[in-house]
Formats: C-alpha cells, structure tokens, sequence
C-alpha cells in the first residue's frame, strides 16, 4: 500500500514537470509578448491565430515544415529499407559470422556525431552535396543505419528458425522470405524504429546547421533559430514554431503507438 501510494505521488510529479512547461508553450503561441510576460502560466485572454500566420506567411515556416518533411521522411524510409535488409542478412547467416557482422553493422553507434564533422563536411563539398535537402537525406541515412539495425537485427534474430525453414520447403527464395515473412512478422519492430528516426532525425539541428546555408533549405530546426536574436527573443512566435514541429512527431506517434509498445517489449523473451 505503501509502495503504491509513493509510487503515485512520484508519477504525479513527474507528470506536473512534463505538463507545465507543455501547457506553457501551447497556451504561450496563442498570447502577445506583453501578454506572455505578465502572466505566463495563465490563459490567454483570447483565442488569436494571428502568431500561427506570422509563423507560417511571414516568417516562411511553411517551407520550412515542407523541408523538414521531405527530408525526414525520406530519410527514415530509405534507413527502413536498407537497415531492414541488413538485419535480415545478418539474421540468417548462422554462427559467430553473423554477430561478426551485425556487430561491425552497429559499430557506427560508438562513435560521436562531432567526431566526423569536419571529414563529412569535406566529403559532402568535394561531392557537390552542400546545400542540399539530398545531402541531408544521404548523411541522414547514414548516421541512422547503425540504429536501424541494432533494433532490427535483434528482432529479427529471435524469429523462429521454422518460418525460415517452411518459406523455403514452398520454394520462396531470400528476397521472397524477406518480402512476404520477415516484414510482416517484424512490424513492430519497424514502428518502434520508425518513430526513433523520425524523433531523432526530425529534431536533428546539427547536420542542417552543417551544411545548410539556403534560407529555402532550412528545417524546421534551424528555421526556429531566426527567432532568437542576440539581444531579444520573441517568444509567442518561438513557442508557435515549437508547437508546428511538434505537431507531426504527436501524430505519428499516435498513429504508431500500438506497433511501438509492441516493438519495444518484442524480443525481450526469445520465442
């Protein structure tokens, strides 16, 4: 009883930390700055959507939010596709080869993102790749393949051995067991990794700060930076910016989350 109740009052307070600074920032994009500061954690005193037109007219979030988009998607769908082919080859070659070369598949997880700046930011320029939404899309992929496969190939390792067996008893070669076995039984696999990219890769500012100079090639990370100025903040409009961007990653979680809660527990006991 004791248990329980401490462990309600601890969850309460966490649930306030996160839920206040939320409340904060959504209540905060509909209010003018005066408005802001003289009482930031009330109501506004009306509803205004004059802060999300400025946003996305005048400040040209907009093609930001597309940016982002186009990018992000892209990104994690290639990763998707490649790191899931990766993890199902690693996944059926039997013995130490396998774990061989699934462990030199994660190996780029061990090292820093700051560590390869300078020799990626020269290989994307001798490339021609500087500026470029495809350039965000290769580096995006790259970075993310380690990640995709880690998931993948240790949900996929605990597949049982007779699915394999009964796909090629009917005929089906690798692609063919790939296609019509593997992926379905890994969805959620897929979704939990799906919605780690898309998080990561769509709040990802160091890359798009790397290589981007062109304000129509901005992301929504880096186009929420115009904002903040060296001596003042907007923040009704920085708040609006921060409720956009988050929009999609909600949505995409909602929509995931039954493939997600599932993807995280699947492969905890090897069935």
């Amino acid at each position: 009883m004791r248990f329980n109740l401490t462990r309600g009052v601890v969850l309460t307070i966490y649930a306030v930390i996160i839920l206040v600074p939320l409340a904060v920032v959504f209540f905060g994009s509909f209010k003018t700055t005066p408005e802001l500061f003289d009482s930031p954690f009330g109501l506004p005193s009306s509803i205004s959507f004059d802060n999300y037109d400025t946003v996305l007219n005048e400040q040209n979030l907009s093609q930001a939010f597309l940016n982002s988009v186009l990018v992000t998607c892209s990104s994690v769908a290639l990763t998707l596709f490649i790191g899931s082919l990766a993890a199902y080859a690693t996944a059926r070659i039997p013995g130490w080869p396998g774990w061989l070369i699934f462990g030199f598949l994660v190996l780029g997880m061990t090292v820093p993102a700051q560590a390869n700046m300078i020799p990626q930011y020269a290989l994307f320029n001798q490339l021609g790749l500087l500026d470029s939404r495809i350039g965000l899309v290769i580096i995006n992929v790259v970075v993310g393949l380690p990640v995709a496969v880690f998931i993948l190939g240790g949900f996929m390792k605990t597949l049982p051995r007779e699915a394999y067996e009964a796909s090629s008893l009917d005929g089906a070669g690798p692609l063919r067991t790939y296609w019509s076995i593997v992926l379905p039984m890994s969805k959620p696999s897929l979704a939990a990794t799906a919605i780690f990219l898309f998080v990561i890769q769509w709040n990802d500012l160091l890359y798009p700060l790397l290589f981007i100079s062109s304000d129509s090639k901005k992301t929504i990370p880096l186009a929420l930076l115009d904002f903040q100025g060296q001596f003042l903040t907007d923040y009704p409009l920085l708040f609006t910016g921060v409720v956009i961007a988050s929009l999609p990653m909600a949505i995409t979680y909602v929509l995931l989350q039954r493939y997600f809660v599932a993807g995280i527990t699947a492969g905890a006991v090897k069935g």
